[in-house]
């Protein structure tokens, strides 16, 4: 195994450790909006479309300051391998937003 790719191996429980945070803080703080059960007689699609748009942007506000400070602490030459979290932090927020409801 290389060693790219071994140290890339290396920061993966700190990637899933920080994703688990988030979503189980974000899912607490937003416990209250949206409505759980979508099979009502009255319309459940205006309160859990707030509640999705809330977890998408205060997602994408705890990603950006993880990377703000992340970008500040590590060397220059590691800053290029930092989009790769990125991208895999959004494609994990797809997925959080159907374990959301």
């Amino acid at each position: 195994m290389s060693d790219g790719k071994r140290h890339w191996l290396s920061w993966l429980p700190y990637f899933i450790a920080f994703e688990l945070v988030v979503f189980f803080g974000l899912q607490w703080l937003l416990s209250g909006m949206g409505l759980s059960n979508q099979m009502q007689p009255e319309n459940t699609i205006v309160p859990n479309w707030v509640k999705a748009v809330t977890f998408i942007l205060l997602y994408l506000l705890c990603v950006l300051v993880a990377v703000m400070v992340i970008s500040n602490t590590v060397p220059g030459k590691h800053r290029p391998y930092l989009m790769r979290w990125v991208y895999l932090a959004l494609t994990g927020m797809v997925i959080m937003l159907f374990f959301l409801f």
